[in-house]
């Protein structure tokens, strides 16, 4: 009985595979003009310079921060993570070193 019931699903699944496949049209040969580009246009000499990007420079980085200002920030940073803890019953954090 199990073969049976074994049997009948996988047909019934081939046959819904089967209904919901498409047909397409197969009867173009393959050929280099519908497959891809021939070769020896892929390989003509590029006769395009390079272009420059006027949107695009050498000082798009940022500026990097005063020492003093970058101590002050850690230093903040520092205080709102002691308060973090302290509101989270935790206490005072060791001082890193």
């Amino acid at each position: 009985m199990r073969k049976i019931a074994s049997l009948a699903t996988l047909a019934a699944a081939t046959a819904l595979l089967a209904a919901c496949g498409s047909a397409t049209d197969a009867s173009t040969e393959a050929s280099a003009d519908t497959v891809e580009m021939p070769a020896d246009s892929a390989l003509a000499a590029v006769s395009d310079g390079p272009v420059a990007d006027p949107s695009a420079t050498a000082t798009d980085a940022p500026e990097a921060l005063p020492e003093a200002a970058a101590t002050e920030a850690a230093d903040a940073a520092s205080d709102v993570a002691d308060k973090a803890l302290e509101a989270a019953g935790e206490g005072k954090a060791a001082p890193a070193e």
